[in-house]
């Protein structure tokens, strides 16, 4: 138990109290984002928001910059997923959870490999030696980005997507030093796989 705790805070020591204040704040926050989530909550968003931008901040100062534009990505389809789950007609909310249809896959295909290309070039851009983690890291932007979008429109696959990303990024997080959001990954996961659960129920209904 002692060398897990080791391994998740052995990192913050050279950090200052700011940036381990932020962390903790991101950390926080998303947490609360995916929670709501799981509810049908439009809080989701606004706790969302709050989490990418402190984040984005966290990963430009670690020169993680496919991370980065991850949750600048977030950040504006936030916005656009708290517009479209407070659309109303008769105070009666418009959008209700689906399930992925043919209709979605073309611009579900489209938005990974746009999301793919573009974090690509700005890790090029950024004259960034590109390894094997930030490999990862550009595939699971297109992940978690597709899965953003699927969420802002209520389709029940966007867990399962969160669900794959998640894992992936809890030793990605880890191998960099960034335990506290390594850490939030691994809950992450556990929320995502109940969020999948409570929106089927929501959907057999």
């Amino acid at each position: 138990m002692t060398q897990l705790f080791d391994f998740f805070l052995n990192s913050y020591k050279s950090h200052s109290n700011i940036d381990i204040l932020l962390e903790f704040l991101a950390f926080f926050f998303g947490i609360l984002s995916v929670i709501y989530a799981q509810k049908e909550n439009i809080l989701v968003y606004p706790f969302g928001i709050i989490c990418t931008v402190i984040t984005v901040y966290i990963l430009y100062s670690a020169q993680y910059f496919g991370d980065m534009m991850m949750n600048i990505y977030y950040s504006i389809m936030s916005f656009y997923g708290w517009w479209n789950w407070s659309r109303k007609n008769d105070d009666k909310y418009l959008l209700k959870i689906t399930r992925f249809s043919k209709d979605d896959f073309g611009i579900t295909i489209t938005l990974f490999l746009i999301t793919v290309v573009i974090t690509y070039t700005v890790y090029i851009l950024s004259s960034v030696v590109i390894k094997i983690p930030n490999y990862i890291d550009i595939f699971t932007s297109g992940i978690f980005f597709t899965a953003m979008w699927l969420m802002a429109n209520k389709k029940l696959e966007s867990w399962v997507l969160w669900v794959i990303g998640d894992i992936i990024t809890v030793p990605l997080y880890a191998y960099r030093g960034l335990g506290m959001l390594s850490l939030q990954y691994i809950i992450f996961t556990f929320l995502a796989i109940q969020g999948y659960i409570e929106w089927k129920k929501s959907l057999s209904k």
